[in-house]
């Protein structure tokens, strides 16, 4: 199964410029109806905006963009190129603009598309969708700080945490990292902690940068 990254969840941020109001949003879809009903529901709520420019991704299937009336060139590919660039499938953004009086020009059209798609994406943050081999890890409370900061140098989650005789971990990895991490807390603790992996899911979950 590939890996790929998507909106962690739906992004809304908005920005003035020359007294045009721009509001950018995101969602993470599964399929091109449901990217073209979000911009269908972003149409009829801000029926009153001037423009409702937009473009998604659907992973292995459509990339569609739209100037909504703005000049050829200016708003869709902009935002299109933003999603492609930060990486992302499986996307939608709706761009919405009410026009302030005051001209942008082409430059300055592609510039506040540009912003309103990225403050979007960011609002919303990335995941990656891949598969994670799920472990179970307990360890000495002194050792407790390390493990933290092995899980996040391999690239894993700590999804759930029982404190007992001594601490339990529930560790998300992915799938190419569960062997080395593994490994590697043999090594660090002289062979006193030993994890196993007690399954395998197929999900998205935060990442940072």
């Amino acid at each position: 199964m590939e890996e790929y990254l998507v909106p962690t969840d739906y992004g809304e941020d908005e920005f003035i410029e020359k007294k045009s109001r721009f509001i950018g949003r995101i969602w993470p879809v599964e399929t091109e109806e449901e990217a073209l009903e979000r911009i269908q529901q972003m149409k009829k709520q801000h029926y009153d905006a001037t423009h409702n420019c937009w473009a998604y991704i659907i992973k292995d299937g459509a990339v569609r963009f739209s100037d909504d009336g703005e000049p050829g060139g200016t708003a869709g590919m902009p935002m299109m190129q933003v999603l492609q660039r930060e990486g992302l499938s499986n996307v939608v953004c709706v761009v919405t603009r009410y026009f302030g009086g005051i001209l942008l020009g082409a430059g300055g059209l592609v510039r506040a598309y540009t912003k309103g798609t990225k403050i979007a994406v960011d609002a919303a943050g990335k995941s990656m969708k891949r598969i994670w081999s799920v472990l179970y890890v307990p360890c000495p409370y002194n050792f407790y700080e390390r493990m933290k900061l092995e899980v996040a140098a391999f690239g894993g989650i700590i999804r759930d945490t029982q404190f007992g005789a001594e601490v339990e971990l529930e560790i998300l990895l992915p799938q190419a990292e569960s062997t080395p991490f593994l490994d590697r807390l043999i090594d660090m603790s002289a062979g006193t902690i030993e994890g196993m992996e007690t399954g395998q899911e197929y999900r998205a979950f935060p990442v940072t940068e």
